[in-house]
């Protein structure tokens, strides 16, 4: 089967200014989700002053532990967006480290999107992609997923 060459087929690839164009909606605001574990996070980001609120709290009241208020705002501060940025944050399922990892993803997916010159940054350190570890099942004759009863010899 030959290919006549006066075929009309044509293949579009998209320009420099069709892929660094920002994606934002009426409001100005760039939506993304994040996952991590069972936790889902939506994310809205906009331009504004540095306030983060996650189900109608401050991160900092949100997550206690430092550790955790550091994974959210590491996207931010390796962009050097942390005080240009408002980002309006639900999340649900999971316990707090997952829903911290959960956030920390939607950030940095929103932020790509917010401002398309960011994604290389953000892909260096890996914060683009999703974390798909997740708990492994509990098997039948076990303990847990892995964990074996106690052996008894007598």
């Amino acid at each position: 089967m030959e290919i006549s060459e006066d075929s009309n087929l044509e293949i579009s690839t998209p320009t420099v200014e069709e892929i660094s164009t920002p994606t934002v909606d009426k409001l100005g605001r760039s939506y993304a989700t994040g996952k991590r574990k069972n936790a889902v996070a939506r994310v809205w980001i906009k331009t504004g002053t540095g306030k983060v609120s996650i189900n109608g709290k401050d991160s900092d009241k949100y997550f206690s532990r430092p550790v955790l208020n550091m994974l959210v705002n590491q996207p931010l501060e390796l962009t050097k967006r942390k005080l240009d940025i408002d980002a309006m944050i639900t999340v649900s399922g999971g316990g707090l480290s997952g829903q911290a990892g959960a956030v920390r993803h939607g950030i940095s997916k929103a932020l790509s999107l917010f401002d398309p010159n960011l994604r290389s940054a953000l892909k260096a350190e890996g914060l683009l992609t999703r974390d798909s570890r997740i708990v492994e099942r509990k098997k039948y004759g076990r303990r847990k997923a892995r964990r074996r009863y106690q052996f008894s010899k007598r």
